[in-house]
């Protein structure tokens, strides 16, 4: 069975999308979720959302409980999470208002917890294709199918924040081959591999980060009035992948049983 979860940082919040709407508030053994879970269903499909940052994004990057929003998607039985992410573009060519779709991270986080398993127990989980690729390509062809302007694949590097880069940290991430950049997309990734989720990511690209010097530096103003702006474009692609979302057989599912050590 099919129940696919949505992560949402600022405007994805809103659930009057879902009919038959309920709110579950959810104990985790990792601690407090960022906001209640909220569960419904759109044209048939289960559907749960959580917003990672709190009712008002009162939750700085570094400060989401990354794992108990992840176990408690899957202890609800949620089998695919669509995640979307503001990012900064590192390429001329990703333009602010552009969706990527990345196939690749690089992780400059430094203080979070990036695994469910501690103690005597020990997982070395592989992520060398850190996106589910079946769920990649539904989200790129639902994106192709309603004309939105987009990029296929790129690699996200996620900071640790909440600042912003200096423009020599920005310029070295563009020769590492980064293309987009944020501060949420790690450990969430690495979390739903360990829990058997499949995981994709659509990023809004809302600014150019600082290496762009014809641009002013970026600010959270200017962030979240390009957001505001691609909300929608967002929401029907979520919308009109969801019933081509039918696969349970992948092996994101399958991941964790290769890595206990």
């Amino acid at each position: 069975m099919v129940k696919i979860g949505m992560i949402g940082g600022s405007g994805f919040d809103d659930p009057d999308f879902l009919t038959n709407m309920k709110t579950i508030k959810k104990g985790t053994p990792y601690g407090s979720l960022s906001s209640d879970l909220i569960v419904g269903k759109v044209d048939g499909v289960e559907v749960m959302l959580i917003s990672r940052h709190g009712k008002g994004h009162r939750i700085r990057p570094s400060s989401v409980n990354y794992r108990a929003n992840i176990w408690a998607m899957k202890d609800e039985g949620v089998t695919h999470i669509i995640a979307t992410t503001a990012c900064g573009s590192l390429r001329e060519e990703i333009e602010p208002g552009h969706l990527v779709f990345p196939d690749q991270f690089i992780d400059r986080t430094t203080t979070r917890k990036s695994t469910f398993h501690e103690g005597d127990q020990v997982v070395h989980i592989a992520v060398a294709d850190p996106f589910c690729e079946r769920l990649r390509k539904v989200l790129i062809e639902t994106a192709k199918a309603e004309g939105v302007v987009f990029h296929p694949k790129g690699t996200i590097v996620t900071i640790e924040g909440p600042r912003f880069s200096t423009r020599a940290e920005s310029r070295m991430f563009r020769i590492w081959g980064g293309d987009i950049i944020n501060m949420s997309t790690v450990p969430e990734a690495v979390l739903a591999r360990e829990a058997g989720i499949c995981y994709a990511v659509v990023a809004m690209s809302t600014d150019y980060d600082a290496w762009h010097e014809s641009e002013e530096p970026v600010t959270w103003e200017m962030i979240a009035t390009t957001m505001r702006k691609n909300v929608e474009n967002v929401k029907r692609i979520f919308f009109q992948a969801l019933p081509r979302i039918t696969f349970t057989d992948c092996e994101c599912r399958r991941a964790i049983e290769n890595a206990l050590v």
